[in-house]
């Protein structure tokens, strides 16, 4: 019993500071990919290329005055960040990073991790309630509606596959891939599933939360420091999980060509990161109007037919 707990800590110790990592050197990839299709450098300054820029930022905004407004919910405001970043983190507790690799074998694992990653809204609504500033509270009040909307969708998108697996346990999904992929099954569903993911995570060209060209940062507005870089962290960390659920769901998880493994996994996840990376400096942002309209007159019915469809070729085949 004892030695099992401790196999379990060493793991989650291994999967955070994995996560932790690739999150803050996601941003180091993401400005350097955006600098070369926009034929700049990026960060060059910090280390050969610009490598030692993720780590002079954090300590940068730790080193940096952590201020809270004078009109500000003072607890709210300070645990605000908390509940935007640590839901992102305890979803990789049930993600299968290979077939010996996860951290807890839940058998509603898939339904365990939609209903831990919707809770990181609380951050985000209460961030902007709590900052006592008008941008932020727009910022929140949009979060609210377009999250809320979007997580309708990305649930809905995932139900195509999970009745073509038959299970909602993680590692049943990607064994139930062996044979063929789901993305090949499921082409319409990983499409919504996608683009509910970006709008879950405020990316572009869905990130009305912040929008900086008209609501200065949006809910984040407020915050400095190590605040700051929580919600700059969750940001990425959420990039990750709607990349690793796609990679489990839909295109086989740590299967691949070969012999199956983590660097599968990982490789796929990394590809979804890129495609994200590559939208922001291409796509425009849409209006908040174009948002909604999107989602409720175009998506909500696609996925409901595609429920449909793969109920009905269920039962034919």
């Amino acid at each position: 019993m004892v030695l099992e707990v401790l196999f379990a800590l060493i793991k989650i110790g291994v999967v955070w500071g994995a996560v932790s990592l690739l999150v803050a050197y996601m941003t180091y990839f993401e400005r350097k990919l955006i600098g070369h299709m926009q034929v700049r450098l990026g960060p060059m300054r910090v280390g050969p290329h610009g490598l030692l820029q993720p780590i002079a930022d954090g300590l940068k905004l730790f080193l940096k005055e952590d201020i809270i407004p004078r009109e500000a919910d003072r607890a709210v405001f300070v645990l605000a960040p908390l509940f935007a970043l640590i839901p992102a983190f305890v979803v990789y507790s049930v993600i299968p990073i290979s077939s010996g690799f996860v951290i807890a074998h839940l058998n509603i694992g898939l339904l365990f991790i939609v209903g831990v990653s919707s809770l990181g809204i609380f951050g985000i609504v209460l961030a902007g309630w709590a900052s006592g500033s008008k941008y932020s509270m727009l910022g929140g009040f949009r979060s609210a509606a377009q999250m809320i909307s979007y997580e309708i969708f990305l649930g809905f998108a995932l139900i195509g596959p999970l009745m073509v697996a038959g299970s909602l346990n993680m590692l049943d999904i990607v064994e139930a891939q062996k044979d063929m992929w789901f993305i090949v099954y499921q082409p319409l569903a990983f499409v919504l599933f996608f683009i509910a993911g970006l709008a879950e995570t405020n990316r572009t060209p869905f990130d009305l939360p912040e929008a900086e060209t008209e609501l200065v940062a949006g809910f984040h507005t407020e915050y400095s420091g190590m605040k700051f870089a929580f919600f700059f962290l969750a940001e990425y960390a959420n990039m990750m999980v709607v990349c690793s659920i796609a990679a489990v769901v839909f295109f086989g998880g740590y299967l691949g060509p070969g012999a199956p493994g983590a660097h599968w996994f990982i490789l796929k996840v990394f590809i979804g990161m890129f495609f994200m990376m590559w939208l922001r400096a291409t796509l425009p942002r849409f209006r908040y109007d174009q948002l909604m309209g999107l989602g409720w007159k175009l998506m909500f019915p696609l996925a409901l037919a595609n429920i449909f469809l793969t109920g009905l070729l269920m039962y034919l085949v």
